[in-house]
């Protein structure tokens, strides 16, 4: 894991502009796939099966697309490090691509680049470039622009 990017304020978030941090390596295991199958009830073979899916495409069962992006909380935790905040709240995504399948028993990891901080009237919005890394390939599982509104302490949240 690189250093974890750290702030005292989110007046000085602009100054990390451009700042990376890599988070630590997480499996994504056949269990959680099942897990994430059932929540969204998509159990697609090429997910829930690991007998059909050896023969399958991808050679094995692979996690949902939507499962590896809702790691990015888990896959990013810790990584930036901003004083004085109420809560930081998921904005949303500007863009998104996956790229490769995450077969199970895969680990991954995120790596993520801050691009910019922008006042608004309730904090600041930051954008991150985040990679999802697929351990042993040089081509990751996705490429996303995440947006994250941080509300500062003090303020009626």
């Amino acid at each position: 894991m690189s250093p974890q990017i750290s702030v005292p304020s989110l007046a000085t978030l602009a100054d990390a502009i451009g700042a990376e941090a890599t988070g630590e390596w997480f499996t994504v295991d056949q269990a959680r796939i099942d897990a994430f199958a059932d929540a969204t009830e998509d159990h697609q073979w090429i997910h829930v099966d690991p007998e059909r899916a050896k023969a399958g495409p991808f050679g094995a069962p692979i996690a949902h697309g939507y499962l590896t992006l809702s790691l990015l909380p888990r896959l990013t935790a810790g990584l930036f490090d901003i004083g004085g905040l109420a809560m930081s709240v998921n904005y949303g995504l500007d863009r998104l691509r996956f790229l490769q399948p995450v077969a199970a028993g895969s680990r991954v990891r995120a790596v993520v680049t801050l691009k910019s901080a922008e006042p608004t009237a309730r904090g600041v919005r930051a954008a991150y470039s985040v990679t999802v890394q697929i351990e042993g390939s040089d081509k990751p599982a996705l490429a996303a622009e995440t947006l994250t509104l941080y509300v500062p302490a003090g303020t009626d949240a």
